[in-house]
């Protein structure tokens, strides 16, 4: 791209499969380096500087600091959709695909809130001499991937054969990113609709590149260590070998995959989906398993999209969403940990959010406003 991001087209339409075209490769915007000497208001030239994590002495957490993240676009026009294709015939447009069109799209996150600079050390330092205040450069990578070039689209509204070029893009990426110098983590992930705080409508997802653990990896890295040394199973393996054994939370299931309600669900709707095969990543998946994934995934996102109807006319209300893929990290605890993708929405009721107020937002403290049961009786339901 212009200021030296990667771009990555992946097709699954002639004529660019069999190589026998390919997409405009050269970005014509006039987009500085990104990486170039940032001159401020005494005329001075320094060089630029990346996101910080900061250490919180009292969880651990590293906490990234990206505070040029404020002035991202926000739901702009869609004569200004910065994931839409370039426009037939224009000379230029502050897009970020250069061509017309597309079918899977990969690119560096313009305002991203983890970036490694070169020539920049990822060593810890103390911020002001003070021992309790650890810092260090946020030197990951942050991805946006594109689901359709149609802005009007979902991911739950593309075809079966794109759906398979989003798991092989979500696969090549977290093989590619967590082969990168310093990263323990690779995290594909989706938010869909205006409750979550989407603030591009374009059917897109992220991809996450962390150069740390987050803390709930870490949580269940060690519920599955405690798991292990008590009984010797995988944890992972013995949820889902629970859940298959009393039925009663099962949504779907298919050759390769299951879906469930979890025990414990935390949101108003909750759905994890997981391998029949033990594997720790997306890139371990098998190609039958990732065809079965592809149609699979379609068909839950159509259940959810049937989960709650208008009170008014009986018409179905698109869900608002997080879908998020649990994979295991680069180095630590790979043999402990299982792949899931875990989906879970906001929306409690139509018209109705679940906040996170006290007990949730200042002591993580869940409580769930219905019951597991009642969220899978639902799924169950629409699937007829």
């Amino acid at each position: 791209m212009a200021d030296g991001r990667e771009l990555l087209y992946f097709d699954d339409s002639e004529p660019y499969v069999s190589g026998a075209a390919t997409r405009r490769l050269d970005d014509p915007r006039p987009l500085p380096d990104r990486f170039a000497p940032v001159v401020g208001p005494d005329g001075v030239a320094r060089p630029v500087t990346g996101p910080e994590l900061r250490r919180d002495p009292l969880t651990g957490d590293w906490i990234p600091m990206a505070a040029h993240r404020m002035n991202r676009t926000f739901l702009p026009p869609a004569d200004a959709n910065p994931l839409a294709p370039a426009r037939p015939g224009a000379a230029y447009q502050d897009g970020e695909v250069p061509d017309t069109d597309y079918d899977v799209v990969v690119f560096e996150n313009r305002f991203p809130s983890l970036m490694a600079v070169p020539g920049v050390p990822d060593v810890v330092t103390r911020a002001d001499g003070e021992e309790l205040w650890p810092t260090r450069p946020a030197a990951g990578r942050c991805e946006v991937i594109c689901f359709s070039s149609d802005p009007t689209a979902s991911l739950r509204t593309v075809s079966p054969r794109r759906m398979r070029t989003v798991v092989e893009a979500w696969a090549d990426r977290t093989r590619t990113l967590g082969a990168l110098p310093g990263i323990e983590q690779v995290f594909a992930f989706e938010n869909r609709g205006k409750e979550i705080g989407v603030t591009l409508h374009h059917p897109h997802g992220q991809i996450y590149a962390f150069p740390y653990l987050t803390p709930r990896t870490r949580t269940m890295l060690e519920q599955a260590r405690v798991h292990a040394e008590r009984t010797g199973g995988l944890l992972g393996r013995d949820v889902l070998d629970a859940e298959l054994r009393h039925g009663t939370r099962v949504v779907l299931e298919s050759e390769h995959w299951v879906a469930y309600v979890p025990f414990a669900a935390r949101w108003p709707v909750e759905v994890h989906l997981a391998p029949r095969r033990d594997v720790p990543d997306l890139p371990a998946l098998t190609d039958a398993e990732r065809d079965d994934l592809a149609t699979t995934y379609l068909e839950l996102l159509r259940r959810l999209d049937l989960f709650f109807v208008d009170p008014d006319d009986g018409s179905p209300i698109a869900l608002p969403y997080i879908s998020g893929w649990h994979q295991a990290p680069v180095r630590e605890g790979r043999d402990l940990c299982r792949l899931h993708l875990q989906v879970f929405s906001v929306l409690r009721a139509p018209g109705k959010l679940k906040y996170l107020a006290g007990v949730e937002s200042a002591m993580a403290a869940w409580i769930s406003d219905t019951t597991p049961e009642r969220i899978a009786a639902r799924l169950q339901e629409v699937a007829r």
